[in-house]
């Protein structure tokens, strides 16, 4: 994940983030105190042994008390506002103030402080409910490691600070130490707890080579490490990126929702004096009685509910699903999911395993096969050939021969055993080659598997064939997308018969294969051309451009730094259904947002025209109308929950 350089550093930001508080939290301790102190007043004017002059003077103390805050930033947030965009810009809370004056130059007293207690109690409940959904992401920030132990050229160790930690470094990990930042294990064998990485609840055994990363927490073993990473380049420290990112990127629906709000405020502040002033006119009214219900159409007419609509409930999500290992660049990328028409993935390491396992093997004479494996499994062992490894599992541990060996740049491996020459290469290598191999490397190459020949003085003798296996949560995935009716489509480099093969086994509609790095961006954008908005799933350096053209990118967890860098979403632990989840919590997201929207306006419709018709007051007027906010915020707060899951993934549709 190379980070833009000009920007902080993220360990910078990080330590900056565990030194302050939440946004409001520093709002609160000073307001909630107060806002208790005016609840007290106000009770002992409702109940109190007093006359109605000091009980009214206690009214006013509540307001001052508990609603200071609203009113100086009803006030002074206008203004400021007002002055940076060069308009007339209010916010409601200017409403609520106007409201609360209101109430008091009629008379009203008791009603315009059970006004400002309750909306400033709403206004504290939606505050908390926005540091609520953000708590499961703020608290990654408190896991950024602070100091390593270095270890000295002594064999001792020197607490240092993290950011004094430079690549190359060998830092000594003692039993239940945070791990200081990204490298791998050069002595001592543990178990790792990766949680705050990939979401994995299960420590993973580490030994020797074994990679390790910042702020994952070491089990009972003792070892060290060699330092890989610089402190603000570890895969933690570009989470934590992610992070501020996605608390400061507000989805597209809020983001309407608030250039909606001083538009809004502004013709509620033009329709009150007008109400006002022809009510009388219009239906008889007294002034008295129409300045009383022009300030209870004030308060119903408030936009509060519709302003809380998106936001909380965004943020949530955007919680919910870091708890389950999907993390968001930002809210829009989250809320716009919902709408895909179309998935592109890459095929090595997104929708396949990424590592090839031998799926066929052929010998023309069954008695010689034990043999044969020894001398190949020998010769794997000692080459190093790019297939070794898939070889080797399958064979099994054997006997090592005693026999030289030696990699030939165009002639793949060659060895000599007991006076035979043997050699491991491509079909393209070997000239003496019978019918039977050359029919069995036809019918395993249309399958899309690689075939390695294995010779014996020159003449093939055996081959093997590999392929690099469709990942089975693929193909739950992808089985889940076209019930969704999502076009699914792979874009891959291999050749058309590797390719289509993959997409066969996991049911892909269509591929688009010999494809060349710098033209999948051109491909996603043929996508968007035919179906419409379209995400990108994939995990190579080569994926980067297509991952920046689709309208979401989504870069797998163990994939490059480049994918995850330029990806506006990140999958953890490279698992695909993941996606799936994070598209059924999009589509969830939109439910709420819209079913918020819809009951905020209906409340004010339904309590102004009640207004009208003589049957609102304010107090009732006060309660319904914070009560509708209360509600809002609540059911955007269920998106914090876990999806629910139906006997059968593919078919569930949470509610």
């Amino acid at each position: 994940m190379n980070m833009d350089k000009s920007q902080d550093s993220v360990m910078d930001k990080s330590s900056d983030y565990q030194a302050k508080e939440p946004k409001h939290s520093g709002h609160l301790q000073g307001e909630v105190p107060m806002y208790f102190i005016g609840v007290a007043a106000y009770l002992l004017a409702a109940f109190g042994p007093f006359s109605t002059l000091v009980a009214n003077w206690l009214f006013v103390a509540a307001v001052v008390f508990a609603g200071s805050h609203i009113i100086i930033e009803g006030i002074v947030d206008t203004i400021t506002n007002t002055k940076e965009e060069k308009r007339f810009y209010p916010n409601v809370h200017l409403l609520m103030t106007l409201a609360v004056l209101g109430a008091m130059f009629i008379g009203s007293f008791d009603e315009s402080a059970i006004l400002i207690l309750i909306f400033a109690g709403a206004h504290f409940l939606e505050e908390f409910a926005e540091e609520k959904s953000k708590k499961e992401i703020t608290n990654l920030l408190k896991l950024n490691p602070t100091q390593a132990r270095l270890l000295q050229v002594d064999g001792s160790t020197k607490l240092v600070d993290v950011q004094n930690v430079t690549v190359g470094d060998q830092l000594k990990v003692l039993p239940g130490d945070q791990i200081a930042t990204d490298g791998f294990i050069i002595s001592g064998h543990t178990t790792i707890d990766e949680s705050s990485i990939n979401g994995e609840s299960m420590p993973k055994e580490k030994v020797e080579a074994a990679e390790v990363f910042a702020s994952t927490i070491n089990g009972q073993g003792t070892f060290t490490m060699q330092v890989t990473r610089d402190s603000s380049d570890t895969v933690f420290a570009n989470i934590l990126q992610l992070v501020e990112q996605s608390q400061n990127n507000l989805p597209k629906a809020a983001t309407e929702i608030q250039k909606i709000e001083p538009v809004y405020v502004k013709t509620v502040l033009l329709i009150i004096p007008l109400f006002v002033i022809l009510m009388p006119f219009l239906i008889d009214w007294t002034w008295q009685m129409s300045i009383y219900r022009g300030i209870v159409l004030l308060i119903t007419a408030s936009p509060c509910a519709l302003a809380v609509s998106a936001v909380p409930a965004t943020l949530s999500a955007i919680s919910n699903l870091a708890k389950k290992g999907v993390l968001f660049k930002g809210g829009a990328y989250l809320s716009n999911l919902q709408d895909i028409k179309a998935v592109a993935f890459d095929k090595t390491g997104t929708l396949t395993k990424g590592k090839p396992v031998v799926t066929d093997s052929y010998y023309i004479d069954e008695t010689k096969q034990a043999k044969w494996q020894q001398i190949i499994t020998t010769m794997e062992e000692s080459a190093n050939h790019p297939l070794a490894t898939a070889i080797l599992d399958a064979f099994g541990k054997t006997q090592v021969l005693e026999m030289s060996v030696t990699n030939e740049i165009g002639r793949g491996i060659v060895a000599n055993y007991n006076g035979n020459d043997y050699r491991i290469g491509k079909p393209g290598l070997f000239n003496r080659t019978n019918e039977e191999i050359l029919a069995k490397t036809e019918a395993l190459t249309s399958a899309g598997k690689t075939v390695v020949y294995f010779s014996e003085n020159e003449e093939v003798v055996a081959l093997i064939a590999l392929m690099d296996r469709a990942d089975e949560k693929a193909a739950a995935t992808v089985a889940y997308l076209k019930e969704q009716q999502i076009n699914t489509l792979m874009i891959t480099g291999d050749a058309k018969v590797t390719g289509e093969a993959v997409a066969h086994a996991l049911g892909i509609d269509d591929v688009f294969s010999n494809i060349l790095p710098e033209n999948k961006a051109t491909a996603v954008t043929s996508l968007q051309t035919k179906y419409g908005k379209t995400a990108m799933i994939g995990d190579g350096i080569n994926d980067a451009p297509a991952l920046a053209q689709a309208d979401i990118g989504f870069a797998m967890g163990e994939g490059t730094d480049v994918a995850i860098d330029v990806a506006d979403a990140v999958i953890m632990q490279n698992d695909l259904q993941k996606f799936e989840y994070a598209h059924k919590l999009s589509k969830k997201l939109g439910r709420i947002v819209w079913q918020n929207v819809i009951f905020a306006m209906g409340v004010v419709l339904l309590l102004s025209v009640l207004n009208i018709v003589g049957k609102m007051d304010i107090g009732i007027g006060v309660l319904a109308h914070e009560g509708s906010t209360l509600l809002v915020l609540l059911n955007g707060l269920r998106l914090l929950f876990p999806l629910k899951k139906n006997k059968s993934t593919l078919n569930s549709n949470e509610a």
